[in-house]
C-alpha cells in the first residue's frame, strides 16, 4: 500500500491547500465547457471563466501552512476578495463560512470537516436574496449532507470523499430537472457542474497523489459538448455589476436591504470588513456611489450581458476585437462590431471607478471642474486581461488586442504580458497592438480592423495590415487650459510658469513612437483651431482620407466647428462624434477637443 492509499483520518493546512489547487486545476481545465453550458440566470457565456479568477486568486495570494485553521481563514480571504460572477461569490462565501466554523486547532478530523462544511452551506444561502434551487446552491447542500450524515459510519477521508463526489454527481444530474431553464436546453447548471469538477479534483489527488493529479491536468482534453439550443429569453437587467467593499463594521443588512430594488441576482457575501457584492443591474453608476457611502470600494466589475449574450448567439467573426476604453468608442459602434473593451481606472482620492462604467463623462467633467482633489489614473491590471482573455479564448479562435499608445500607459504592456501567458497555454493565435496613439485615433484603428474582418480579411493578414494602418493616423488635441497638463507635472515648472502669464492654447499631437508633444500653440482657441484646420487641409491635398472622428469634452463649439470643416474639406461626417474618455481629460482638463483621421 502506497503512502496516499493509507487512511487519512485528519487533514492539515497544506493538505487542504494542495487539494485545493488540484480541484482548482479540474475548473481551469474545463473553462471553455463551463463557459458553453452556462444559461442560468443569464447566458452570458463567463461562469467558467469566474470560476477560474476566482479559484487564480486564492493560489496566487496566499502560502499555505501545516495549521488548517490558518490556512483556511487565508483561502476565505483572497476567496472573497477575488471573485467573481455569481457562482464564484457564492463559493466564496460557502469557503468563508466553512473556515469561520472551523476551530483553531492545527488539524481538522472527519466529524469536524463534515459539521463545519454543513453549516457553511448557511452562509452561501444568507449571502443570496433569493436563493434558487437546483444551481450550485444545491450540490453544494447535498453534498454537505452527505459527508454529515456519515461522518460517524466511515473513519477515512479519502473513502468519505469518493461517496460524497458520488453523491455530488447525483446532485449534479438533477439541476437539470430542477430548473426549466435547464430542461430546455437540456444542460446541467454550470456553477454546479464546476464545484463538481473541483471535488473530482480533490478526490484524485487524495486517490491517485499529487503528481498524478498534476500530470491529468496538464493531458486532460476538455469533453465533448454538443450544440446548447439556448432560448432567446429576454434579459430582464443589463449590466452585471461587483464591488469589493472593505472597512470596518459593514453593515450587510443595509447594503443588501438598498441594493434588493436595484436588480436581480443579488449576493453580498463576506465579513463585517469586507465585503463581496454581486447584481444584475441597469445602473452600475448609481450603485456604485451609493456603495461608496457604506465603505471603502476598492474593486468594481460591470459586464454587459446583452453584449455577452448577442457574443455568444450571433458571433460576428472567429477573430475576437479587445480594445481599452481610452478609444472612446460609442456603445452604437462597440455592439455593432462585437468589439471588447476593458476599462482603464479612475481615482478621486480614495474614490474609485472604471472608464466609462462606473462615471460616465459628463459626469466626470462636473466633478474635475469643481474637486480640489487631483485624479489620477491606472491601466487595468495583468489578471484583468488574464481573465478577458481566458474568455475570449473560450469563444474565439483568434483574438487581437489594439490598445493605446504604450509609451503614454502600461495597458499595452500589462495586455501583452497576460496575451502571451494565454496563448502559450492554449496554443490559439493571439496578437497585441501598441497603436501609438489615443482616443479617437485608437477607435479608428480599430473600426478598420473590424471592418476588414467583415469583408472577410483573415487574422494572418489583418496581423501584418493592422501595423501598416498605424502610421496613417493622426490626431490633434486643441487644449483649453494648461492648468491640468501643469498639475499633472507633465510640463517643466518654468514652462509651466510662461504659459500661465501667456495663458497660452497648445495643440499636441503623438510622434511615431507615440509620445505627445507641442505641435503648436495660439493666444487664443480659434487661432488654435484653424491652424489644426489649415493643416489637416494641406494633408488632405496630397493623401486620401479613410475616416475621422471628433472626441471632446465638455465642448461641443470648437467640435461642432471641426465637423462642419472636415465636412467641408471632404464631404464625410465624422465616423463617430463622442465625449472623450475621463481617462484623457484626468490629464488634459475640461474643454479638450481631439480631431483624429486616418488616412487610406
Amino acid at each position: 500500500m502506497t503512502e496516499q492509499q493509507k487512511k487519512i483520518q485528519e487533514l492539515d493546512g497544506k493538505q487542504l491547500y494542495y487539494s485545493f489547487l488540484a480541484g482548482a486545476r479540474r475548473i481551469f481545465e474545463h473553462q471553455k465547457i463551463l463557459n458553453k453550458i452556462n444559461v442560468f440566470p443569464v447566458a452570458d457565456a463567463d461562469t467558467g471563466t469566474n470560476l477560474a479568477s476566482t479559484m487564480r486568486s486564492i493560489m496566487e495570494a496566499i502560502i499555505p501552512t501545516d495549521n488548517l485553521k490558518q490556512t483556511a481563514v487565508a483561502m476565505a480571504d483572497a476567496a472573497i476578495s477575488g471573485a467573481r460572477g455569481n457562482s464564484g461569490i457564492i463559493f466564496a462565501q460557502f469557503l468563508y463560512g466553512f473556515s469561520n466554523e472551523i476551530s483553531a486547532e492545527e488539524k481538522l478530523d472527519i466529524r469536524s470537516f463534515a459539521e463545519s462544511m454543513k453549516k457553511a452551506v448557511g452562509y452561501a444561502y444568507d449571502a443570496i436574496a433569493n436563493p434558487v434551487e437546483g444551481t450550485i446552491l444545491t450540490v453544494i447542500k447535498e453534498w454537505a449532507e452527505y459527508l454529515d450524515a456519515f461522518k460517524d459510519r466511515i473513519d477515512d477521508f479519502i473513502k468519505l470523499l469518493i461517496e460524497a463526489y458520488n453523491k455530488a454527481l447525483e446532485a449534479l444530474a438533477g439541476t437539470t430537472v430542477k430548473l426549466e431553464i435547464l430542461a430546455k436546453t437540456h444542460v446541467v447548471d454550470a456553477g454546479a457542474k464546476g464545484f463538481v469538477y473541483f471535488l473530482e479534483g480533490i478526490k484524485d489527488f487524495f486517490t491517485l497523489g499529487q503528481d498524478a493529479v498534476s500530470d491529468i491536468a496538464r493531458t486532460a482534453e476538455a469533453e465533448v459538448v454538443g450544440p446548447v439550443d439556448i432560448p432567446h429569453d429576454v434579459i430582464t437587467f443589463r449590466y452585471c455589476t461587483e464591488a469589493l467593499i472593505s472597512g470596518k463594521d459593514l453593515d450587510k443588512k443595509r447594503i443588501f436591504s438598498y441594493l434588493e430594488s436595484c436588480g436581480d441576482s443579488l449576493v453580498v457575501a463576506g465579513s463585517n470588513n469586507k465585503l463581496r457584492v454581486h447584481i444584475h443591474t441597469d445602473y452600475p453608476v448609481e450603485i456604485m456611489a451609493q456603495l461608496q457611502r457604506y465603505g471603502n470600494v476598492v474593486y468594481q466589475k460591470v459586464d454587459d450581458m446583452i453584449f455577452q449574450n448577442k457574443v455568444l448567439l450571433e458571433r460576428k467573426s472567429d477573430v475576437a476585437l479587445l480594445t481599452d476604453s481610452t478609444s472612446d468608442l460609442p456603445q452604437e459602434l462597440v455592439d455593432r462590431y462585437q468589439i471588447h473593451v476593458v476599462p482603464l481606472n479612475l481615482n478621486f482620492g480614495d474614490t474609485y471607478y472604471l472608464d466609462r462604467l462606473t462615471i460616465n463623462p459628463e459626469k466626470f467633467y462636473q466633478r474635475l471642474e469643481r474637486s480640489e482633489i487631483i485624479p489620477t489614473t491606472s491601466q487595468p491590471t495583468s489578471k484583468d486581461f488574464q481573465n478577458k482573455y481566458e474568455y475570449l479564448n473560450t469563444l474565439y479562435e483568434n483574438i487581437m488586442g489594439i490598445h493605446l499608445s504604450g509609451a503614454l500607459s502600461g495597458t499595452y504592456s500589462n495586455s501583452l504580458i497576460s496575451g502571451k501567458e494565454v496563448a502559450e497555454r492554449s496554443g490559439k493565435p493571439l496578437q497585441v497592438v501598441d497603436s501609438k496613439v489615443i482616443t479617437g485615433g485608437l477607435g479608428l484603428l480599430v473600426i478598420r480592423a473590424a471592418r476588414a474582418l467583415e469583408e472577410g480579411m483573415s487574422f494572418e493578414e489583418l496581423s501584418a495590415r493592422v501595423l501598416e494602418w498605424i502610421p496613417k493616423i493622426s490626431i490633434r488635441v486643441t487644449v483649453q487650459t494648461l492648468k491640468y497638463i501643469i498639475r499633472t507635472g507633465r510640463v517643466s515648472p518654468m514652462k509651466s510658469f510662461i504659459a500661465r502669464m501667456l495663458d497660452l492654447k497648445p495643440v499636441i499631437a503623438t510622434d511615431e513612437k507615440g509620445k505627445t508633444f507641442l505641435l503648436n500653440k495660439s493666444f487664443t482657441e480659434q487661432s488654435a483651431r484653424r491652424k489644426v484646420v489649415a493643416e489637416v487641409g494641406r494633408t488632405l491635398k496630397k493623401n486620401r482620407i479613410w475616416e475621422y472622428a471628433i472626441t471632446h469634452a465638455g465642448n461641443p463649439g470648437t467640435a461642432e466647428f471641426y465637423a462642419n470643416e472636415m465636412l467641408r474639406l471632404t464631404g464625410k461626417k465624422p465616423l463617430y462624434f463622442e465625449h472623450a474618455s475621463p481617462v484623457l481629460v484626468a490629464n488634459t482638463g475640461p474643454g479638450v477637443v481631439c480631431l483624429s483621421l486616418m488616412l487610406e
